[in-house]
């Protein structure tokens, strides 16, 4: 085993001097701009975020024959959270109908779209739960028929490159 350094050191500030920003009060506000890159992995659900890129809502579906409820998970789910068994991938379809729906003034951090806009929960037949989203386009009314849009030119691969429109008609 080594033994840890601890003799002199000299150091020195490597980085980009802050500027004020507003002096106006009593306290100051500086100009603080820090970037990092965050690797992040979707491990087991990474088919789901493979699929939106390709133009297909993938779900889990347990499938353990002990199971009382063998539910479809949209969003989807590694381990079903009724038996904890693991879950399989099936396609699922790209049309529902809105179930619920509220307008978005502020959306959070890292959501990068303008707002206001129509976040919307969309129920699709063959799937035991409700998928979150929004509305590309147009006003929701509960009940109406919505496709599912992709992003599958300069995906982001997040939740983005999925969202909905009415079907017209």
């Amino acid at each position: 085993m080594s033994k840890a350094y601890e003799g002199p050191l000299a150091t020195k500030f490597i980085g980009t001097p802050s500027e004020i920003y507003d002096d106006k009060g009593d306290f100051w506000v500086v100009d603080f701009p820090r970037s990092i890159t965050h690797h992040h992995t979707y491990g087991l659900l990474t088919p789901f975020f493979k699929g939106l890129t390709e133009g297909k809502l993938m779900a889990t579906k347990c499938t353990n024959p002990e199971c009382t409820e063998n539910s479809v998970w949209l969003p989807p789910r590694a381990d079903c959270p009724d038996c904890y068994a693991r879950t399989e991938w099936v396609e699922v379809p790209t049309v529902g109908k809105i179930y619920a729906y509220t307008m978005l003034d502020y959306a959070g951090i890292g959501i990068e779209m303008e707002t206001p806009y129509w976040q919307v929960d969309v129920q699709i037949e063959g799937v035991d739960t409700i998928f979150k989203g929004y509305l590309k386009q147009g006003k929701p009314v509960t009940g109406m028929p919505v496709k599912a849009e992709f992003r599958t030119e300069n995906p982001t691969h997040t939740i983005l490159d999925v969202c909905w429109v009415p079907i017209e008609g």
